[in-house]
């Protein structure tokens, strides 16, 4: 199908209900409870994971349900819109089930794979430092070789979930490009329970069922077997897994924005004051109609890029652009739901501010909006680097 086709399949469709429904199955306060004691949302995980939800996005001989990043996109957008974004469908079903895929050995592969196919397992991704934030080429965690193994030591900043995840798939330099004098990269899978890897949580004002960490690796050695793809080639990796990061984040956020604008509508129809409902007036529907216009936008930016992945073309720009559209819708439908339900926007009972904390995230993570714009006015402009 060529993306002009607008419009979903009826298995499209049908995956949304599924999804939609496994979701509701937990109740609106569930994602709001786990995100105020920081917990993770283990049982919708599981149930997604039990229904193939999970792994959709991975190859039918590893259990997966053999669709694409169309598919994951789905997934992530249905179960925000019903509630319960969860973040680590961007970091273990995008990242780490695409890199693996593409890149890992068929040991590899079927080791990790059935896994994360079924909800069973998790693998969260380290690339972020202190010193480098957004500057790939200034990581400082190596990896060396000592015989037939590597020792990684060096320390990762903001990584999520760890305390949810059987493993880590770390970014590391490996050496020097003598053309370029950059960092060869490359990328590892680490056991989360190593003896010589300390996670220390890091405290985040934003309440979210995902906890961050700094994490140490302190000559974590590792085995061959362990190493994904090619010594060198990490970066050029880590970007396959990169835009599916972004893609899914944008649905993330085009979910986020849609269960906002549904309870934010709901509420405009059914609160009175002075005799009429307090949709009637103009200060509270533009907001809300704005927003609605906004979600609309980002989600066909959302799917345009996904399938540009899924069809193997370039997706960079897209998935960025993307990204950026569905951070900003998200964040102001959630605050036109807040200001809509006025100091019930507050209330624990309504459950917003959660969905803030997240949209609010998303406009930083993966990539800062400042970053995409960086990269629109680079490649899509045709502007001079500003960095």
């Amino acid at each position: 199908m060529r993306f002009h086709e607008i419009g979903e399949s009826d298995e499209h469709r049908a995956l949304r209900a599924a999804v939609g429904a496994i979701t509701d199955g937990f109740g609106a306060t569930y994602f709001a409870e786990h995100s105020r004691d920081r917990q993770p949302t283990t049982e919708l995980w599981q149930a997604l994971g039990r229904h193939g939800y999970i792994g959709v996005n991975l190859p039918e001989e590893y259990g997966g349900g053999g669709g694409g990043l169309v598919e994951l996109a789905i997934v992530c957008e249905e179960v925000a819109a019903h509630g319960c974004p969860l973040l680590l469908l961007l970091v273990s079903g995008a990242i780490a089930g695409e890199v693996l895929t593409r890149f890992g050995t068929a040991g590899q592969k079927g080791a990790w794979l059935p896994r994360l196919a079924a909800g069973t397992g998790k693998i969260v991704f380290a690339i972020t430092e202190p010193d480098a934030g957004s500057n790939t080429h200034r990581l400082a965690t190596t990896a060396t070789r000592d015989g037939e193994r590597w020792l990684l030591r060096g320390t990762k900043h903001y990584i999520s979930g760890v305390n949810e995840a059987d493993a880590i798939l770390v970014v590391a330099r490996t050496g020097t490009d003598p053309g370029s004098g950059r960092g060869r990269l490359a990328l590892f899978l680490v056991d989360t329970d190593d003896p010589r890897l300390t996670a220390t949580p890091l405290p985040v004002e934003g309440a979210a069922p995902e906890q961050q960490f700094t994490l140490f690796f302190d000559d974590v050695a590792v085995s061959a077997d362990r190493l994904i793809g090619t010594e060198g080639d990490g970066l050029r990796q880590v970007f396959h897994g990169l835009n599916p990061e972004r893609v899914t984040g944008a649905a993330l956020g085009v979910g986020i924005a849609r269960q906002a604008l549904a309870r934010a509508t709901e509420y405009a129809r059914t609160r009175e004051v002075w005799d009429r409902p307090i949709g009637t007036h103009q200060a509270i529907a533009h907001p809300l109609a704005q927003a609605a216009i906004e979600v609309e936008l980002a989600a066909l930016m959302t799917y345009r890029a996904a399938w540009l992945h899924d069809a193997g073309e370039p997706a960079g720009e897209a998935a960025n652009m993307a990204k950026y559209a569905a951070a900003e819708a998200a964040i102001h439908a959630v605050d036109a739901a807040i200001q809509t339900h006025g100091g019930n926007g507050m209330s624990r009972d309504f459950g917003l501010v959660p969905l803030w904390g997240m949209a609010r995230t998303l406009r930083i993570a993966p990539v800062s909006r400042e970053m995409i714009l960086n990269h629109v006015a680079q490649h899509t402009l045709g502007l001079p680097r500003s960095y």
